[in-house]
């Protein structure tokens, strides 16, 4: 697929502002954040093209099922220090480094060819804030806890709470990015977990249903 530069920018731009507008991201950002996406899209794009990083191939589609799809779990973070577990292609790793500079993101993924791409793009994008980890996560042995744990890739929220619970500290929680709201994956949770909110989000230009799970020890809720 071509990179068409002008209207992929259109598009990314009504996309951000969109989501400006719905609260979801600050006004402030905005300028530099369309700048360092369009970088890191068309490093995605080219790299993908070789190394098949993800099954979405247009980078035009890339814009929305990626890019602002990553983007509407801003305002769920929580505190300074992030994992993204299974990122993947850096996503939503990348987008959300590149928004909150002040925080501190570990980007993991088992698959060495998609940890590489993540490190090459985290260099090109000088990213400061960006740890990349190539390791199972069931297996993975953090040196530190995190505030929030988050993830795309999860099939269940079961098999997300057994692997990455254990990586959140206190008053941590996991942030899961579903599609439609997960009825039966919430009543299968492991006892000791609870769900503290569940809310429905708007992907500027994508036709679907996407909801954010946000997943805590049921500790914290007593």
């Amino acid at each position: 697929m071509s990179f068409n530069e002008a209207s992929i920018s259109a598009e990314l731009s009504a996309g951000l502002q969109a989501l400006v507008e719905s609260g979801c991201l600050p006004a402030a950002v905005i300028a530099k954040l369309e700048s360092d996406l369009l970088v890191y899209l068309r490093e995605l794009a080219k790299w993908n093209r070789a190394y098949n990083l993800t099954a979405v191939r247009d980078p035009q589609a890339m814009v929305t099922r990626h890019l602002l799809d990553s983007l509407t779990v801003h305002p769920f973070l929580r505190g300074r220090r992030i994992l993204d577990a299974g990122t993947g292609a850096g996503l939503p790793g990348i987008p959300l480094a590149l928004t909150n500079p002040d925080k501190q993101f570990v980007l993991l993924d088992s698959n060495g060819k998609k940890t590489r791409f993540v490190q090459h793009a985290v260099g090109v994008l000088g990213l400061h804030n960006v740890e990349v980890v190539q390791a199972r996560i069931e297996q993975w042995e953090t040196t530190g806890l995190f505030d929030t744990v988050i993830s795309r890739a999860f099939s269940s929220l079961q098999d997300f709470v057994v692997t990455s619970g254990r990586c959140i500290n206190e008053a941590g929680c996991l942030l899961a990015m579903k599609g439609r709201q997960p009825g039966e994956e919430i009543e299968a949770l492991p006892d000791g977990w609870t769900v503290a909110r569940i809310e429905g989000v708007n992907v500027p230009g994508l036709d679907a249903e996407r909801h954010i799970v946000v997943l805590e020890p049921a500790q914290t809720r007593a």
